[in-house]
């Protein structure tokens, strides 16, 4: 049953941003991050920081913890935060989403809510050998 619910997620999610408006998005935009640390203290669950540049947002500093509670082995979920400035605008956010690792690269699917009031949706992939993390984002519509 796990797999199929999985399966079914990563189905929907895996719709390309080109079909924003079909899916509720718009204001597309992309986020290009270098990672500046990864670490793990158990083994288990693995810790990384990112910053980089972030569409309207400016600056934005990343914090992310990947888990695998499912014990799914090459997927699983993650949680974070986000903390953006651009000028005299400083936003926040928290981040959730699920990741597959895909050859030498992790792809991921991320809702996060922002305190500026927006919900962004976003597909990005992870790279370890090349420290980046690239996002496409749109914000979802929600009236």
């Amino acid at each position: 049953m796990k797999q199929i619910f999985s399966f079914t997620l990563l189905c929907l999610l895996s719709f390309s941003l080109s079909a924003a408006p079909n899916l509720g998005l718009e204001n597309p935009f992309e986020a290009k991050f270098t990672i500046d640390s990864a670490h793990t203290t158990d083994g288990v669950n693995y810790q990384v920081s990112a910053s980089g540049e972030a569409g309207e947002y400016g600056r934005v500093y990343l914090s992310y913890v990947f888990t695998d509670k499912q014990e799914l082995g090459d997927r699983g979920e993650f949680t974070g935060h986000a903390w953006a400035q651009n000028g005299e605008d400083v936003n926040t956010a928290t981040l959730q989403g699920v990741y597959v690792k895909q050859g030498t690269v992790f792809k991921l699917y991320t809702l996060d809510a922002v305190s500026n009031g927006k919900f962004n949706f976003a597909i990005g992939t992870l790279n370890f050998v090349e420290k980046t993390l690239n996002f496409e984002v749109a914000e979802i519509v929600t009236q």
